[in-house]
């Protein structure tokens, strides 16, 4: 007596075939080729087509429901009418609510994965053979994990899944295709299902028992390789997910405000040592302080103050350090890091140490303590710098002078220009008396329509989400789905919540190179409308009372050398004193690292200025 094999319930993966099985070949042409399109599509523009992309997960989810109502007869009918209902309620949301489920779309895929495992789950202890129980485990086990990753990776799930359901789609395409051919060539007759199935642990119908039982054999190995290499893939994304997580600076309790602060600014709130390299005759310390942020509200930032331990007698004068981009994540705030208070970090620290320097350097408000991180926001970054070093006459121990040097490097040089500029208003106990700038980012609409004009890649895109994120945190005028493509806010957010030190960054660059053809990431030109307005408000303008240093290298790959031209022409053309120096073969950072030919320069003019000795200042009338 010959068993016939025991239905199988349908899935999302094999309905549309069904509903297509025995359809002319002309429709199967069609079918085929608007499938293989569409997969294609998906593939190759994964951001670009993130609106089909969204449609067809929520098709699918509804193809899926659809199936699963109409399962086999033996499946419990409460089984099928709750996970289907479930699966297609899902998919009509997704497709009736378009505009949001853009959005919303890593979210959605991980709840259809962790619906998807329950289901599967279910159908391991419901029935079917052993393999086919395995398998069912395996998957439903695997598409929780997955799910759960997904909550964590938001921006790589939506590349992953567009990949993956682009390959399914193109290979349904293609075998549509090849059955419409092979229909053609048989006389304009569809193909047939070949055979019946085949129970893999029984016997099988047909006229050949030992062939079926052979293929039933066949079938089941596959489906325990495929519970093994799913099992692999599971295990394989939690270790990197581990990996990843792992690299990250961890932000300690040292950086969480208490529920009552100091209402006034530039109030110390604690103070600790600091666990990272130490410069040789000096302390280090960590402090979190009061400040205000751009917009002018109370806020909390974190700083190092790196003290000489055998200072000359008298109060120590104090040059702040502003550093340079960091991500703009609270992780990345650089008193979090093991070297931030050696030579490498801060230009001629040994020397400035020695000459009985005391050294301020701030990670500004939103990196280590929480808040918005002011990225290349000119107010909020120098309010950050001028509280840190006024916070920082309340440590034990520490007599410091008003006497201060300002200086800076890259977004640090934007901040240092723009300390010195509102000093006298902000902090008049403090008094600055030059400021120092190593590749600053002076001129922030410049830049933007420098970087923007050159090709995109992956660095680029980063970049890019390191304004916009801020900017539109900052600035309720500024809108940032004006400036990106429709449903890409998860991917941008998700790239300022990582630093370039850590190694999630390797996520952030595989998703920006996986969508940064044709730069579809920011479809918005970022000089104009309210950011192109914010953008130049946050230009300092000066003037500045006191010297200004300026360096850089005439090989710098991040801001570009006839930008610091054009900022000095300005300068001098307001009546600034300015000297300038440009290094040959210089990059970006080449000026701020020990054996810089510049560093020594900037330790005598930072002398001089701090002494008021007289000395060079102004290049403006040799230009």
């Amino acid at each position: 007596m010959i068993r016939e094999a025991p239905r199988q319930p349908a899935t999302g993966w094999s309905v549309v075939p069904r509903l297509v099985r025995g359809a002319p070949p002309a429709v199967l042409v069609v079918v085929g080729a608007l499938s293989l399109l569409v997969g294609l599509l998906i593939v190759t523009r994964p951001l670009t087509s993130l609106v089909l992309l969204t449609v067809y997960v929520g098709l699918s989810a509804v193809f899926s429901g659809f199936a699963r109502m109409f399962a086999a007869p033996e499946t419990p009918l409460w089984s099928r009418v709750a996970f289907g209902a479930a699966w297609m309620l899902l998919g009509l949301a997704i497709l009736l609510g378009l505009g949001r489920t853009l959005e919303l779309l890593p979210q959605i895929i991980a709840i259809l994965l962790l619906l998807g495992g329950l289901a599967s789950f279910y159908d391991a202890v419901a029935g079917g053979t052993v393999s086919q129980r395995v398998l069912a485990g395996v998957w439903g086990g695997a598409q929780i994990a997955f799910g759960i990753l997904s909550f964590a990776w938001p921006d790589v799930t939506v590349l992953v899944v567009a990949v993956v359901f682009g390959l399914r789609t193109i290979v349904f395409g293609a075998a549509m295709l090849v059955r419409a051919v092979r229909a053609f060539v048989e006389g304009g007759r569809s193909v047939p299902a070949a055979g019946r199935r085949a129970d893999d642990e029984g016997e099988t119908a047909g006229p050949a028992p030992r062939r079926g039982r052979a293929r039933a054999a066949w079938l089941a190995a596959g489906r325990y390789v495929l519970a093994v290499l799913l099992v692999a893939l599971a295990a394989g994304g939690w270790w990197a997910n581990s990996w990843l997580e792992d690299g990250a600076q961890v932000v300690d309790a040292f950086y969480d405000p208490p529920a009552v602060v100091p209402y006034e600014h530039g109030r110390l709130i604690r103070a600790d040592d600091f666990s990272g390299q130490k410069p040789a005759g000096a302390d280090v310390k960590r402090i979190l302080y009061t400040t205000r942020d751009a917009g002018g509200q109370p806020a909390v930032a974190s700083a190092l103050v790196i003290v000489p331990q055998d200072p000359p007698p008298g109060p120590r004068p104090v040059v702040l350090w502003n550093h340079g981009t960091t991500g703009v994540a609270r992780g990345c705030a650089p008193s979090l890091r093991d070297a931030s208070a050696t030579k490498w970090a801060i230009p001629g620290l040994d020397e400035a140490i020695a000459r009985g320097w005391v050294v301020v350097a701030s990670d500004y408000s939103g990196q280590g303590a929480p808040g918005v991180f002011p990225y290349l926001i000119g107010r909020g970054e120098a309010r950050s710098s001028l509280d840190a070093a006024i916070a920082a006459r309340e440590l034990d121990g520490v007599t410091l002078s008003s006497r201060t040097a300002v200086w800076g490097h890259s977004q640090g040089g934007h901040a240092a220009l723009w300390t010195s500029q509102i000093a006298g208003d902000y902090a008049p106990e403090l008094d600055v008396r030059g400021t120092a700038v190593l590749a600053p980012a002076a001129e922030p609409v410049e830049l933007a329509e420098e970087l923007t004009g050159g090709d995109a890649n992956a660095l680029l895109s980063i970049l890019i989400s390191w304004v916009l994120v801020p900017y539109a945190d900052t600035y309720e005028d500024v809108d940032l789905t004006r400036y990106i493509a429709p449903g890409s806010e998860a991917i941008v957010r998700e790239m300022t919540q990582r630093c370039p030190t850590e190694p999630g960054v390797i996520v952030s660059v595989a998703t920006a190179l996986g969508v940064s053809e044709d730069r579809p990431l920011f479809v918005g030109d970022l000089t104009e409308g309210a950011l192109g307005r914010r953008l130049a408000d946050n230009t300092p303008t000066g003037p500045w009372s006191q010297p200004i240093l300026i360096a850089w290298g005439d090989e710098d790959e991040v801001i570009p050398p006839h930008l610091q031209h054009q900022f000095v022409d300005r300068l001098c053309a307001d009546g600034n004193q300015v000297r300038r120096l440009e290094y040959r073969g210089y990059d970006h950072l080449r000026t701020l690292l020990p054996g810089s030919h510049f560093v020594p320069v900037l330790l005598t003019w930072t002398d001089a200025r701090l002494n008021r000795a007289a000395t060079h200042v102004d290049d403006c009338g040799s230009l």
